[in-house]
Parts: structure tokens; C-alpha cells; sequence
């Protein structure tokens, strides 16, 4: 079905925007509606989704958090014309427009909608929770302007498990979206080797939160470091020795034994599918896979060869918190 969107400041906002989020929301799934109306209105963008007729049936909201962050909220679709594609639509439309402005984008969504928001490129974040009533989980997209170049030709994109595609990446800025999209999906495994850890893509602030977030989710969570050179280490903190030190349970870095056979190619495995692989250790070019056993199990293997030969790093012991 045909539709178009048009997009206004709560000032300027239709009657339309509030007549839909109150048949939705408030008759219809019975939210309060000191709940539904709040100050996060003032700052957002509002979307109004009309038929070719000029018939209005959908809305949603754009946000910001610190300009970084964006924020879909408030997506609703009238009862009469859901199961026409509208509502996916309308969030492709705001990926699109979000996809220059942010490095990431988050929503809530209510439980039975988790596979409408997977199916566009968008995985869970959080455990169930409840919210006006109604169980919820927080969804993010770690990549949307990627995710907005093909959402019109990929089901499921970037979804660890499920998107069978090659993601082909050459620039620094495409290479960190996508480590990111692998490594905030992984669920209990995360082998990462290098020749150093590069404080330009391993020494950032989202990258620690991804891994602290996994190293403290689950008590079998196994992070693996593996390293040709520690010295860049000591001589500069980075946030991810601090983390390791800190979770020595739960991180583990080793430096590779050069009197055994060692790869000339980085590589990052994240569970037993997802895989961010580079042709060398000096440039931004590779790919990643994010459902693609078979060679995750291949470089799994090689991956514990060296682990096994590897030794600990006696200098980052020694350094203090």
C-alpha cells in the first residue's frame, strides 16, 4: 500500500498525531494517559503517516539523547489498517532519516512486536519489563545508516543468526559500526584477535559498555584478547585493559607464541555465527557475516591454537587500576 509521511514540531503537530496515540494507546491498550503525554513530546519530531487520500493512519516519534542516541517512540498504526505494511514502512522511513544523524538507535517495544522491529535490522538489548502495564524489552539498531542502504532488500539485517549476507566494509567508520553490531549481539562468546589493540577501534567508550555489558550478563560469558604487542598498552590506558583488570574472571588477554604458526588476518568471532574478518592488520577492509558457522568454526579452531600457545602479559599485571 502507498503512503506518505509528513514530519512536525509537537507546536505545529495535526490534531491527527494525538487522535491516533489516543485511539491506540489509550482506549485501545488502556495506558494512562498521564503516561502517554509527556515533556519528551516538546523535543521530538512527529510522523505522520497518510494514505495517497490524504488519510491519516499512523504515527511515531523521533528523539535525541546528548545528539548521539536516536530515540523511536510512540509507533502506532489505527486497528483498521494494520497488516498492510504501513508500519513497516513508517519505521523504514524514520531509520532513513535517523540513519545521518545517529551512530545508534533505540526503541521500546512491547513484547509480541520484538519480530516486526528484528525484521528491519533492530535486536534486544535488555531483559522483559514492565510498562504501563504492558511487557516491553529495549531494541537497539548499532548501525542505521548500513542498515537504511539495504533495508529495502534484506529481511533480518545485521541479525546475529539470522542475516545470511556479506557486509563488504572499507572505511574505519563502517568497520566500527559493524564490530559493534556483532560484538552487542554476542551472547556468551567473544574471541578477538589482532596484531594490537588499536586505541582508535578498541579503546571506545560504546565498545567497553558492549563487552562489560556481556562480560556481567551471563557467569559462563567467556572474552577472549588475543595480541601480538602489549607494549601500546602500557604506555596509554585503554578502557578495555581497565575492564579486563577489573573483570579478570570474565576477560582474558593473551599475546601470541611467535615460535607457532600464527594467522596475518584479524579476525573477531562473536558465538558460534557472527564473524568480523580483515585481509590484513594495517587497513579498514573485510567483511562481516552475522550467520555464517561454518567459517566461524574454522577460525574458531585456528583461534584456540594460538590461544593454547599464547602466554599472559606479565606488564599489564603489573599495572595498577
Amino acid at each position: 500500500m502507498r503512503v506518505k509521511f509528513r514530519k512536525y514540531s509537537w507546536q505545529l503537530a495535526p490534531g491527527h498525531i494525538r487522535d491516533i496515540r489516543q485511539r491506540v494507546f489509550i482506549d485501545e491498550q488502556k495506558v494512562p494517559p498521564e503516561l502517554e503525554w509527556d515533556d519528551t513530546d516538546e523535543i521530538a519530531d512527529h510522523f505522520l503517516a497518510v494514505l495517497p487520500d490524504n488519510t491519516p493512519v499512523g504515527v511515531a516519534r523521533l528523539f535525541s539523547t546528548l545528539g548521539e542516541t536516536g530515540h523511536i517512540g510512540r509507533m502506532a498504526i489505527l486497528p483498521g489498517f494494520r497488516g498492510r505494511g504501513i508500519g513497516e514502512a513508517l519505521l523504514h522511513h524514520l531509520i532513513s532519516e535517523a540513519a545521518g544523524n545517529y551512530d545508534e538507535l533505540r526503541l521500546s517495544a512491547q513484547e509480541h512486536a520484538i519480530p516486526f522491529y528484528q525484521r528491519s535490522g533492530f535486536h534486544v538489548c535488555s531483559a522483559a519489563y514492565d510498562d504501563a502495564g504492558i511487557p516491553h524489552v529495549d531494541m537497539r539498531c548499532l548501525s542505521p545508516a548500513l542498515v537504511a542502504s539495504v533495508i529495502e532488500q534484506r529481511t533480518a539485517p545485521m541479525l546475529l543468526g539470522r542475516d545470511a549476507g556479506t557486509w563488504l566494509f572499507s572505511s574505519e567508520h563502517d568497520l566500527v559500526s559493524l564490530m559493534d553490531s556483532v560484538v552487542g549481539q554476542a551472547g556468551q562468546r567473544l574471541w578477538l584477535y589482532d596484531r594490537i589493540l588499536d586505541h582508535d577501534l578498541y579503546d571506545r567508550h560504546r565498545l567497553r559498555e558492549l563487552i562489560s555489558a556481556l562480560a556481567r550478563r551471563h557467569r559462563l560469558s567467556e572474552i577472549r584478547l588475543l595480541i601480538h604487542d602489549d607494549k601500546p598498552l602500557v604506555k596509554r590506558r585503554h578502557q578495555l585493559v581497565e575492564l579486563m583488570r577489573r573483570l579478570p574472571s570474565r576477560i582474558e588477554l593473551r599475546l601470541v607464541n611467535d615460535d607457532y604458526p600464527v594467522e596475518d588476518q584479524p579476525f573477531l568471532l562473536a558465538d558460534r555465527s557472527g564473524v568480523l574478518y580483515r585481509h590484513d592488520f594495517y587497513t579498514p577492509e573485510g567483511f562481516a557475516k552475522f550467520s555464517d558457522g561454518g567459517r566461524v568454526k574454522l577460525l574458531a579452531e585456528s583461534f584456540r591454537r594460538m590461544w593454547d600457545a599464547g602466554r599472559s602479559s606479565l606488564e599489564l599485571r603489573e599495572l595498577p587500576l
